[in-house]
């Protein structure tokens, strides 16, 4: 008896960064049911591609490496990097224009935008949370507790909690997660976990928000309202950053600091489902794309390669 063969997926690559690839951000599926996919590098180069992983535009201006970008909701008319130049920059993704620079005292190590494109939250070595209106550029608020400071290790992660248009999460080189209510400028809530937080991403998908947070080996799947664990899973590898699959949220898709492998895992039982060889250095950072038939990696060898989700399906560039 014969049986059919599993088939591999064979990644795109994506060339043009000239050093490592340490954040990726897909914006949310357009009406044409296309979308576009933001690389943060050390290079200083922050760019943008459409869906077919095409180079559509760099924005030009930061003069050191860009540790974080994000778009805005919708129409992803908006992004904004954060950068070792100790600066925070926000663009006009369709001419490429510099809109507003936000300088800082330290390396900003990252941005998040809300949905409507309209305020902008950064965090980094100072420690802080800092709070823009774009309406009114040149104030600024600050997300603190009563020391002056959001956590008392660097700001790794930032994200804007879509469900509640005025709530902030923040995750600490502390071990600490916390969530934050950007009207009245305090903590409500907080987590903390027993190793350092190496990423935090939010997601949307059948099940609600959630927040993929990765710690050590472990990946937790939180509930962004509730503050639930929804999952936890232990891998084997230490893990750089994971991204749950958009539609079917069955699956998620992590990479490792401890190679340049990337891993395809069960959400329910954290099982290995797939592997994924082709980069030459750590994974820093994986990201599911909003219609799910793809995972991005981007690696310390400077490029982005595409999985295809089922490789047998003809979509993008893989027809």
């Amino acid at each position: 008896m014969s049986s059919t063969p599993i088939q591999k997926s064979v990644p795109l690559t994506c060339s043009g960064h000239t050093r490592p690839v340490v954040h990726l951000e897909f914006s949310d599926l357009q009406d044409d049911g296309t979308y576009s996919l933001l690389s943060s590098c050390k290079d200083g180069n922050p760019m943008l591609r459409d869906w077919l992983g095409d180079w559509v535009g760099t924005f030009l201006g930061h003069k050191g490496a860009v540790w974080c970008g994000k778009l805005s909701g919708s129409d992803a008319s908006i992004a904004i990097t954060g950068s070792a130049d100790f600066s925070a920059k926000v663009w006009d993704t369709f001419t490429g224009e510099c809109l507003h620079t936000f300088p800082h005292n330290h390396i900003v190590r990252t941005v998040a935008i809300d949905g409507p494109g309209g305020k902008v939250v950064t965090g980094g070595h100072e420690k802080k949370v800092r709070l823009f209106d774009l309406a009114r550029p040149d104030g600024v608020e600050y997300l603190v507790d009563k020391e002056g400071l959001a956590h008392a290790g660097t700001v790794k992660s930032c994200v804007w909690h879509r469900n509640e248009r005025e709530g902030v999460v923040s995750a600490g080189e502390d071990k600490v997660v916390r969530w934050w209510d950007t009207r009245t400028l305090t903590k409500t809530h907080e987590m903390v976990f027993t190793e350092p937080i190496t990423s935090m991403e939010r997601s949307t998908g059948p099940t609600g928000e959630l927040l993929t947070v990765t710690s050590g080996k472990e990946v937790y799947f939180i509930d962004a309202a509730t503050r639930q664990v929804r999952k936890k899973h232990t891998l084997s590898v230490p893990v750089s950053s994971a991204s749950l699959h958009p539609t079917l949220a069955d699956r998620f898709v992590a990479g490792s600091s401890g190679d340049g492998w990337v891993r395809i895992f069960d959400y329910e039982s954290g099982t290995e489902r797939e592997l994924h060889k082709g980069h030459h250095g750590p994974a820093h950072a994986v990201s599911y794309s909003p219609d799910g038939e793809l995972a991005a990696s981007g690696s310390e060898d400077g490029t982005i390669r595409l999985w295809q989700t089922w490789p047998s399906k003809k979509y993008g560039l893989w027809t």
